[in-house]
């Protein structure tokens, strides 16, 4: 065992912390957490050059690493050791100029932490936030949490899903949020597509196609009207089918990614992005779900980051909406119909309330027990006295008396020469 690595002495030592990171995003899977720690303990480029050396371990190292994940809830691990044989086969692919070079011929960048445009909300994965996003659209900065909802669901939506994700999309965009999904089939490709229809015109909502009109006015630099979060690399879209729809979200939103250019998206990649897109938005609205859909999983990581959930109700018949019932059956989402549900739980206390519904007063509004015994008791056709009223209805003379003058006050009775008898409205 070595106990001392060189420094200086590899490659890509001294070529600055973005450079590094770069490299780091191809070497680590998303959510490494030794690998995290070891970027948090020694900084990018120390961690580069650790990996890069011929060195097999490092007691001190290996000490520090342990304390940041026992202070992040691991409380066992592998070891330094076990962790370079998994990084270190990867070390033949690494070329962090070339992929940054990659991501600028398409119009993107590499965003860090150490830059001002960093997403202050991924802070909230502690030691499991990114180690660098690949960005690639016409926007330099990423939306304030406070201004973005996720909106997801499962691959095979119906027309129903469809038509209630792109309502919801187009009207969050009008009231000036960004729409964060996934860039996949179904939920997430109507949301992008209403999201984009504000900005680019109805086609954009049909077709999903390049967009063809102006952005709105009132949505800044600062405030795209939707963003994807790829499982996969940014210079490549997945899934193809929807190769024209990302192309217009990159033109008038952004497409973000953990991993570097080139890298085919998996199954882990997948479950490992929801917690991206839980993380950068202020609502995870689950629109359709099947029992154990992927969409589930980012609403679970929604609710662990103490993040608002939403779900859109469906057909009790549908196995689409099964998820979405679950989560509100077991209390873990908030039951959501349109956009105004959506921005009251975006907002802060009292910020979008909603008016609630009113409908025309009944009859009977404000009237207590023994008056509508009363009203009950009075004939609509024929008088009677107040000596049958008091049989009928069970309540004494006074009682029926004393009801009679707030009846006619109120219009819902009228006084004849022979007696007593209901008014017709």
């Amino acid at each position: 065992m070595n106990d001392s690595h060189p420094r200086g002495s590899v490659a890509w030592a001294g070529h600055g912390i973005r450079v590094a990171r770069a490299a780091l995003t191809r070497l680590m899977e998303p959510a490494d957490l030794p690998g995290l720690a070891l970027i948090e303990a020694l900084g990018p480029e120390e961690a580069l050059d650790l990996i890069e050396s011929p060195v097999t371990s490092d007691a001190t190292v290996e000490r520090e690493l342990t304390e940041v994940l026992v202070a992040a809830g691991t409380q066992r691990w592998s070891g330094l050791a076990e962790a370079l044989t998994r990084w270190r086969p990867r070390l033949v692919d690494i070329a962090p100029q070339r992929d940054l070079d990659t991501v600028r011929r398409l119009g993107g960048g590499l965003i860090i932490p150490e830059d001002d445009g960093w997403p202050q909300a991924l802070q909230d994965l502690e030691l499991g936030a990114p180690i660098a996003l690949w960005r690639r659209g016409t926007r330099m900065l990423f939306p304030e949490q406070s201004r973005c909802i996720a909106v997801v669901g499962s691959r095979d939506s119906t027309s129903y899903g469809a038509n209630v994700t792109a309502e919801i999309a187009s009207s969050l965009v009008q009231r000036n949020f960004t729409i964060v999904s996934g860039g996949a089939y179904g939920i997430d490709a109507h949301a992008h597509r209403g999201a984009l229809a504000v900005t680019s015109g109805p086609s954009a909502l049909m077709t999903g196609g390049q967009p063809s009109l102006p952005l709105a006015r009132h949505h800044t630099e600062s405030q795209p009207p939707t963003v994807a979060v790829m499982a996969g690399g940014v210079d490549r879209f997945y899934p193809s089918g929807n190769d024209e729809l990302l192309h217009a979200i990159a033109e008038q939103g952004m497409v973000i990614a953990e991993v570097p250019p080139g890298t085919n998206p998996t199954r882990y990649r997948f479950l490992q992005r929801n917690r991206l897109i839980a993380a950068l938005c202020q609502v995870t609205v689950v629109v359709e779900a099947r029992w154990r859909s992927g969409a589930l999983n980012t609403a679970h990581h929604a609710a662990t980051l103490s993040r608002m959930v939403g779900a859109v109700p469906g057909s009790v018949y549908s196995a689409n909406s099964a998820g979405c019932h679950r989560l509100l059956k077991e209390g873990a989402a908030v039951c959501v119909t349109d956009a105004a549900d959506i921005a009251e739980l975006a907002g802060s206390m009292g910020e979008y309330l909603v008016d609630e519904p009113t409908g025309d007063n009944a009859l009977y509004d404000g009237l207590g027990t023994q008056d509508l015994l009363l009203l009950d008791a009075l004939p609509l056709r024929t008088a009677t006295t107040v000596d049958k009223l008091c049989v009928v209805a069970g309540l004494s003379a006074q009682t029926v008396l004393s009801g009679l003058g707030r009846l006619e006050v109120m219009g819902l009775a009228e006084r004849l020469a022979s007696g007593w008898k209901r008014r017709i409205q």
